[in-house]
């Protein structure tokens, strides 16, 4: 178990099982810092990035056949899937939570929209983590250059550690 000095641990979740399993690694293993008199407890905080409605689709609505506008959005369209997004979130935050009360673990919850490496990154500055877990997948070269890049972009520009000295 780390000790408990931390005061900020990100947990990224996607709804996968390995996230998950990552999730519950961190409530097993991480102690964050307690409240003393003088300073604020420390906190897990269990981060979702939504990916944005164009890339969740990845369909365009088109051209409009005989020279119509290209840059067309429909409206109901978007919010069909922004809605549908909703729903996925609130079902991953269902399941992390539930690992989270089993475990009797208060948490806060984040969702950001956006590219996951780049949200993910964001999230750690901005709200002065201490520690970032994720879950892997074992995937194999092939799928992992489809699929499994998150990790792997974020080994390289995040900067994990902080030194308040």
């Amino acid at each position: 178990m780390t000790s408990g000095n931390l005061r900020c641990v990100i947990v990224a979740v996607d709804g996968s099982e390995e996230s998950m399993k990552a999730l519950r690694w961190a409530l097993d293993n991480i102690k964050i810092r307690s409240p003393p008199f003088d300073a604020e407890a420390g906190s897990f905080i269990i981060l979702h990035v939504q990916s944005p409605p164009s890339i969740a689709t990845g369909l365009n609505p088109g051209a409009i056949p005989f020279g119509g506008p290209t840059d067309l959005e429909v409206p109901a369209f978007s919010a069909a899937i922004e809605a549908h997004q909703r729903r996925i979130t609130e079902a991953i935050f269902d399941h992390a939570l539930k690992i989270c009360s089993d475990k009797n673990v208060k948490v806060k919850t984040e969702v950001v929209i956006g590219d996951s490496k780049e949200k993910i990154c964001e999230a750690v500055e901005n709200l002065h983590a201490d520690l970032l877990v994720m879950g892997s997948r074992a995937f194999g070269p092939i799928k992992r250059d489809v699929f499994g890049k998150c990790q792997q972009l974020l080994r390289q520009p995040c900067t994990m550690s902080r030194d308040d000295s």
